[in-house]
């Protein structure tokens, strides 16, 4: 990981819950996290995955980092990790709200439980671990942070993964209603739409082989790359942080400007060859003066 932007301990006194928190995206913001002072409890459906990644960071941060199994389309699961992860640290105060579960495919394709899988783990795992953990704040009146990752897609939808645009959508939905309601008690809530990061598994589902030999995801992009995990990882500690106190039911886009170039209707013109343009300017001047 590249250098943090943020100070020494800026999440000092934080203890921070996070789902699908053992790989990809969840494992480098835990990591980052910890750097910054945070405890971190991460959950995950896959037992070997928490106990691996615990053990790892470990090594670097023995108290501070903590995680058991957790499947977030089950309430008394979310509810189990919120008890044990204050047994560790006590009362948590930020939550991020990262497991998800996506895959590439024709809708006329898909099954009843497929649309079940999905929306079940991004949109109602998200609601259960909102209402577990904002029940508790409120009882303890806790000024809590909440932080959900969705997709540019949750706003425009998308063909090919539209159980996982439903669901995102209603995720987006949601951190935008629970920062009125709860803003008033100092809850934050807000959200990061990545673009593409390459992740371990997740990526491969999404882009495949054969997608990525067709298909050079990076020229639909206008700074010609993909993201690296620091480059969100600084975005999502600054979030978390008080730094971020103002900000509340937001939703900010990390994606290198790549939503903004699909979604122009004219925006194909840059597959135009340069040389084309004279021509093509020639023309548009002699129908004007026809």
């Amino acid at each position: 990981m590249k250098a943090g932007m943020l100070k020494e301990n800026s999440l000092k006194g934080k203890n921070i819950l996070i789902t699908g928190g053992g790989t990809g995206l969840g494992k480098s913001m835990s990591a980052y996290f910890l750097k910054l002072g945070a405890n971190v409890i991460i959950g995950s459906r896959n037992a070997n995955k928490i106990k691996q990644c615990v053990k790892e960071f470990s090594i670097e941060f023995p108290n501070q980092i903590t995680g058991i199994s957790c499947d977030v389309r089950n309430y008394d699961d979310i509810k189990k990790i919120i008890d044990y992860g204050e047994s560790k640290f006590g009362l948590i105060n930020g939550v991020v709200n990262n497991a998800a579960g996506n895959f590439i495919s024709p809708t006329e394709r898909l099954s009843p439980n497929a649309f079940s899988v999905i929306i079940d783990i991004v949109l109602k795992g998200t609601c259960n671990m909102s209402l577990a953990i904002g029940k508790k704040w409120l009882k303890n009146d806790i000024k809590g942070t909440m932080l959900n990752i969705v997709t540019t897609y949750a706003w425009t939808g998308s063909g090919y993964v539209v159980p996982s645009a439903v669901s995102k959508a209603g995720v987006l939905a949601l951190t935008r209603s629970l920062a009125v309601e709860w803003g008033k008690k100092g809850i934050r809530s807000n959200a990061i739409a990545p673009g593409p990061f390459p992740t371990k598994g997740a990526w491969d589902r999404l882009f495949p082989k054969i997608i990525q030999e067709k298909f050079i995801l990076k020229d639909r992009i206008p700074l010609n790359r993909v993201g690296e995990h620091h480059e969100l990882t600084n975005l999502a500690g600054y979030l978390m942080s008080d730094y971020s106190s103002f900000i509340n039911g937001e939703v900010i886009t990390i994606d290198g400007g790549e939503w903004l170039k699909s979604g122009g209707e004219f925006n194909w013109l840059d597959k135009i060859p340069s040389e084309m343009w004279d021509g093509i300017e020639g023309s548009i001047r002699g129908e004007r003066k026809s």
